[in-house]
């Protein structure tokens, strides 16, 4: 029997059944439902709406049903119509005719926002920590690095040279900033919607503020008809998830690229690899691929949720059912992006000569602007320094070698060719913040205090 079978006579056609029913999305939200349900029990006992006898009695029954539900035994039937039925109907069978005072004072439309935000508060912390993990890698792979260095690209042409470690650490620092937006949206979603009833709250003495506390919120709702209404919250969750999606997509284009033979610049172990059902000499970086694949995903999901909610007029429509799904599978994808990333990146292996052989190419000049910045030291404009450079470039790219025409241009000299020796473009940056070893030495340890930051944060 439906929560509302009541009003009308005869049952639902299947095809509606077939189209509104939840239970299938929704169902993983069945230990918030219960937690909920608790607290409402207690609340009405507070209230004097249930005996000492009778809220014993329901809270015996919903412990029941959290045993079921851990241990995998919990039978969902055929006519549960959502979550919040299914658990209604096994606590009445289980308490029997008390069972019917469960949903005293309360509407389906504050129980499913109470169930979703307990659900993502818990969920978001859980993707934060995995991004903790990940950062974590990134870290152990930067301390790891040393000295090692490769081109910097923009454009995905070379530009300047710096150390593997700065690279890694610049993926860890866009990360910070996923994990900085999912504690904030943590922060904003912590208050609890229980007591506003279907839109207007009750005529019973509930106590939505003490109900909140119950539950672990910061607070309880200001306007009855916003608390059954808001989605902000999985609308910023969402927008979290795909903008991390979208950093995670560029770390694995960035490992598509440079596990190829053109780059050579990173080799997958072969755990973290696949192969080919034709080629046999295939190591495909699948994982990368597919982290690159399912941002677009994401991005999806927040644009059908922004779209639905757009029209919608206060307060509750059945629009908003379609919010939990979106939310869920981002959830279970984002988490799975990052423990593949961070198993492939751990296990991975860096070409240390192969990178060095490309920043240091003389044909990719990646100490072009040092030349320039050599010349303003002794006073020259900067666009006139590049000017010049740029011209000695042309003619090195026309086969002449660059270093022997440093070496004797009367502005230059030999001791500013010292600058195109190898390795030496990366020692020379030593601006706060840039991919020379000492300002890099600096941010590993800012990062690694973020890092330890966060993770404390997440534990409050």
């Amino acid at each position: 029997m439906t929560l509302w079978a009541g009003r009308l006579e005869g049952g639902p056609a299947a095809e509606l059944w077939a189209f509104t029913a939840s239970l299938d999305v929704d169902r993983r939200m069945a230990g918030d439902d219960v937690a909920g349900s608790r607290a409402h029990v207690r609340g009405l006992a507070r209230a004097g709406l249930l005996s000492e006898e009778e809220a014993g009695a329901l809270l015996a029954a919903l412990d029941t049903v959290v045993d079921e539900l851990e241990a995998g035994t919990f039978a969902f039937a055929a006519t549960d119509e959502d979550v919040h039925t299914a658990v209604e109907r096994r606590v009445t069978e289980l308490a029997g005719p008390v069972g019917g005072r469960l949903h005293t004072g309360r509407s389906r439309n504050d129980q499913v926002a109470t169930d979703l935000r307990l659900w993502a508060k818990r969920e978001l912390a859980g993707v934060a920590e995995r991004v903790l993990m990940l950062q974590r890698v990134l870290l152990e792979r930067a301390e790891a690095a040393g000295e090692t260095y490769l081109p910097g690209y923009t454009h995905l042409q070379r530009a300047q040279p710096v150390l593997l470690a700065h690279h890694l650490l610049a993926h860890g620092w866009a990360l910070a900033r996923d994990v900085d937006r999912l504690v904030d949206t943590r922060r904003r979603l912590d208050v609890s919607p229980l007591g506003a009833g279907a839109l207007a709250g009750s005529s019973l003495p509930l106590d939505p503020v003490a109900t909140a506390a119950d539950l672990g919120f910061a607070g309880a709702f200001d306007n009855s008809l916003d608390a059954v209404s808001d989605r902000d919250f999985v609308a910023e969750a969402l927008f979290d998830l795909a903008l991390l999606g979208v950093h995670l997509s560029r770390i694995g284009e960035e490992v598509v690229l440079w596990s190829s033979a053109e780059f050579g610049f990173l080799r997958l172990d072969d755990a973290w690899a696949t192969g080919s059902s034709m080629l046999p000499q295939k190591k495909n970086p699948d994982v990368a691929e597919l982290a690159r694949g399912k941002s677009g995903r994401l991005i999806g999901h927040l644009t059908a949720l922004l779209v639905t909610l757009k029209g919608l007029p206060l307060a509750y429509n059945r629009d908003l059912q379609e919010d939990k799904e979106p939310l869920f599978d981002a959830v279970e994808q984002v988490n799975l992006a990052l423990a593949a990333l961070a198993g492939l990146l751990a296990t991975a292996t860096f070409d240390a000569g192969r990178m060095a052989a490309a920043a240091d190419a003389p044909e990719t000049a990646a100490a072009a602007v040092d030349l320039a910045e050599w010349l303003v030291a002794a006073g020259m404009p900067f666009r006139d320094a590049h000017h010049v450079v740029a011209g000695l470039v042309r003619d090195a790219s026309a086969g002449a070698s660059l270093a022997e025409l440093v070496a004797a241009h009367p502005q230059l000299g030999p001791e500013a060719a010292v600058v195109l020796e190898p390795g030496a473009a990366v020692r020379r940056r030593t601006t706060a913040g840039g991919a020379g070893p000492a300002p890099v030495a600096e941010q590993m340890e800012r990062f690694r205090a973020r890092v330890a930051l966060d993770r404390g944060r997440l534990s409050e």
